[in-house]
This record gives C-alpha cells, structure tokens and sequence, in this order.
C-alpha cells in the first residue's frame, strides 16, 4: 500500500494509518493499541469506557468532577482536594464555635445538651455531614499525596498484577518511574505533573559494589596463592 492509498482509506478503516514502526508495536506491546480512538496510546494511558478518550497517565474516573483524572489535570484535582478538606476544617471550626459560644445557652450541661439540639439543629446537622465527609476526602487526599510521591497512580496500584512494566526481576513490584519522593513532589508542584522518564540506576552505587567485590575476589585469589605456597615445600619434601 503506497502513500496515495493510505490518504483515500475511510475514516472507519483508520487502524490501517497507524505507523507499523511504532517502537510499542514493534516490541509486541499490543495493548497500546486502542482500537476505539485508533490510537498507539503511551505506556501508562487508558482508555475510559465513560469519557471514551484514551487519558495519559491515567488516575481515576472522578464522578465528583464528572472527567477523568490524568497527567494534565491531576495538579487541579490534588488542589482541588486540599481546598476542600481545609474548608471543611475550617466550616467545622466555626459551626462548633457557635454552639458553645450561645449566650443564651445555660449553664448546667444537660440543659444545654436540649438547648442546643432545639436551637442549634442545623448546625447539628451540618456538624454530623461534616465529621462523615471529612475522613473519606482526607483519606483520598492522604492516599493521593501518597502517590504523587512515588509517580505512581490509582489505576497502577489497582491493576499492579496486570502491567508487566511494574514488574522487576523475579516478578516483584518495581516502579520504573519512581526518581524519589523530593524529585516526584518537586516535578508534581512546579510542573504540574510527572514525566514518563525511567529512573536510571545507581551507577556509582554499582560502581562501587563492582569494585568491593573485585576487591573480595583478588583476597581470596592471594589467599589461594599463599596457600599453594605453603603446601609445596611439604609435598617436595613428601617426594624425597
């Protein structure tokens, strides 16, 4: 099929214009393949069966928010969830405040118990929605922090067992985009979002066991020679 061809293919027949040479496909990756946006999506994307885009870096489908969480908008989210826990805080201070600062409430303790369920039920009300939202958005927020440390998502920490690229020898959990809490934050905060870059290994780390172990390796070789050494004259003498 020449270049003329490809430009008269139909729009349904898309699949046929993907380049065959794409690193992904040429390595066997075939999941990459997103046969519904006729995409070669990167690594760590996925296609959402509710927005029916494929999202880069995909996180979660947010149903708060009504859109996906993903590489460009997960600094808006995580702003968005800090916002909120501290309004909570912060309605919830204020709303306590007001209840025990009543001047009207008296002062003997049962009394202002049925004072302040008569006068105060709203503010009751609010009190109780607040205390039972508060610990799931905390929770989503500690959880998330928790995860922009390590550059890794929700959707990677739920279908960890499923990508073989977070798998390292022997099968083991490793996260081959995890450069460290302080680059992770540092790149999260002041870009907005974390690069599909590999971490690179130690090298002087390696380097440096590379050498402990040739060092090991030259003593026990002199040991050995020694060794040897001793055990010849014995065995002239053994001769003679």
């Amino acid at each position: 099929m020449n270049v003329h061809d490809l430009q008269n293919v139909k729009d349904d027949e898309l699949l046929l214009k993907i380049e065959r040479n794409n690193p992904a496909l040429l390595a066997g990756n075939w999941s990459q393949l997103c046969v519904t946006c006729k995409i070669v999506r990167p690594l760590r994307a996925k296609h959402c069966s509710i927005c029916n885009r494929c999202v880069e870096q995909f996180d979660h489908h947010c149903p708060w928010v009504s859109n996906c969480i993903g590489k460009k908008n997960k600094w808006d989210f995580f702003l968005f969830l800090v916002l909120e826990v501290s309004a909570m805080l912060i309605t919830g201070g204020v709303t306590i405040t007001r209840i025990l600062t009543d001047p009207m409430a008296p002062s003997s303790f049962l009394q202002w118990m049925n004072h302040a369920g008569i006068h105060h039920i709203s503010a009751i009300s609010f009190l109780i929605m607040d205390f039972l939202l508060f610990f799931g958005v905390a929770s989503l927020t500690a959880v998330q922090a928790s995860q922009i440390s390590q550059n890794i998502t929700t959707n990677e920490m739920a279908n960890v067992m499923r990508y073989s690229y977070l798998r390292g020898a022997g099968g083991l959990f490793k996260n081959p985009y995890d450069h460290g809490c302080r680059k992770n934050c540092t790149d999260f905060l002041f870009k907005g979002y974390n690069e599909d870059v590999e971490a690179c290994e130690d090298t002087e780390h390696s380097k440096g066991i590379g050498v402990a172990q040739m060092l090991r390796n030259l003593k026990i070789q002199n040991g050995d020679s020694q060794s040897r050494k001793q055990k010849w004259p014995s065995c002239y003498k053994c001769q003679f």
